[in-house]
């Protein structure tokens, strides 16, 4: 037992070193043409990259062959290229066992705006959400409920009896022409198209149900995060989800509206606090277009620019080797005025996708104000050393003074 345990205890070990040695290289390295991306992993790993288009340097020299350069990952070193492309460095434990591949991505440099300023996000679903299910009184008088075991929570309905349905009422109309008879709904699930054939229960004249709870749109406060010359907004830095589901929702279209804070909830222990806004669905209050909900947040084309943003204030970028722990500045409108607060940068994950910075606020302002992070703060700018280095995205549930960003290089790779 003894020996048995000894021998269990020590391949743990060796399985958690080799997972954290792995953890510790990011899957992705992003460099400015031009620039000096400065590297210090101090790990028993040796990198090996094409000789073509990357320059190496740094406190080692690296070996160089005719088609391969090798890196000793225990040294410093730094990278830079003049043109812009897509890379491979090939990671092997002490030079001997494959571990993984790292991309090595040159991007144009970049600036963007930083906003920080409250924005109201209207979209609609790509068919309709199924939220779940219940039970219909038909007019029987008993309780029925046909969709039961056969929808999930998370299901689009696609199409009726092979007609394209895109709305609510598109839905009920299709349900009640069929008098009855059974319907075959055309679903995706995941990524996956099903076809699923439910019997409506009448209720009433002319009046059938399936018993299922739906949406085809979404309304909510957020935070603009950035803005480009080409007026090419990112916001959230997290994907707009269903707030029944908790599933990313996949959307047709949407649009970004001006909005005004109306009251915070102030963020406790247990309960994370969140914004109240004032969204106004009129022409002259849109801002632009939302074209892309994903997983690292939501962007489209501004057609304006947010009153409450001001003048246009370019910043570079800073990517996460950069990125210091220590004091930043969160850029948020909580307060009805855009201004900065400072944070505390604790420690980073690389390879997180939208949780790769985390903070704890130390601003006794926003303390006061908000307690920390809140719900609809998410997208609100991060800046360290004069550059855009990320966005907030989450926050502590049992701790509103601490939270998540992501990096911004995520959210411009979007």
């Amino acid at each position: 037992m003894i020996r048995f345990s000894l021998t269990a205890g020590f391949c743990w070990i060796i399985f958690f070193s080799y997972y954290a040695v792995v953890e510790s290289i990011p899957d992705k390295i992003c460099l400015e043409k031009g620039e000096t991306g400065n590297f210090d992993f101090d790990l028993p790993i040796i990198g090996e990259l094409k000789q073509e288009g990357i320059e190496v340097f740094g406190n080692q020299s690296p070996t160089v062959d005719s088609e391969k350069i090798k890196l000793d990952l225990n040294q410093s070193f730094s990278l830079k290229s003049q043109q812009q492309g897509n890379y491979v460095m090939s990671c092997k434990l002490f030079g001997l066992f494959q571990i993984k591949d790292v991309s090595v991505e040159v991007m144009d440099k970049a600036q963007v705006v930083p906003c920080g300023v409250p924005v109201g996000i209207y979209v609609k679903t790509d068919g309709v959400l199924i939220i779940g299910t219940g039970n219909v009184v038909g007019s029987d008088g008993m309780s029925h409920e046909p969709a039961a075991n056969l929808v999930k929570s998370g299901d689009y309905v696609k199409t009726v009896n092979e007609q394209v349905i895109e709305t609510k009422e598109d839905l009920v109309e299709k349900i009640n022409q069929c008098q009855g008879e059974p319907v075959i709904l055309g679903i995706l699930r995941e990524e996956e198209y099903i076809d699923l054939k439910v019997e409506p229960v009448k209720t009433d004249e002319d009046e059938y149900k399936l018993g299922i709870w739906v949406r085809d749109d979404l309304a909510g406060v957020g935070t603009l995060t950035f803005y480009d010359e080409q007026g090419d907004y990112g916001a959230l830095g997290h994907p707009v989800s269903d707030m029944d589901t908790g599933i990313k929702v996949n959307m047709s279209e949407g649009s970004l509206y001006e909005a005004e804070i109306a009251g915070i909830t102030k963020g406790e222990k247990g309960n994370p606090g969140e914004i109240s806004g004032v969204i106004t669905y009129l022409d002259q209050y849109r801002l632009g277009t939302v074209e892309e909900n994903t997983n690292k947040g939501i962007y489209g084309k501004l057609e304006k620019l947010p009153a409450e943003n001001g003048e246009p204030s370019y910043y570079p970028i800073g990517l996460k080797q950069t990125i210091e722990e220590g004091e930043a500045t969160v850029i948020s409108s909580v307060s009805g005025e855009k201004r900065e607060y400072t944070i505390n940068i604790t420690n980073m994950d690389y390879n997180s996708e939208n949780k790769g910075i985390l903070f704890q606020v130390t601003d006794p302002e926003l303390l006061e104000l908000t307690g920390g992070v809140i719900q609809g703060m998410s997208g609100s700018p991060i800046i360290q050393n004069g550059k855009v280095i990320g966005a907030v995205t989450h926050v502590f549930v049992q701790d509103a003074t601490k939270g998540y960003g992501i990096f911004i290089e995520n959210m411009l790779k979007h």
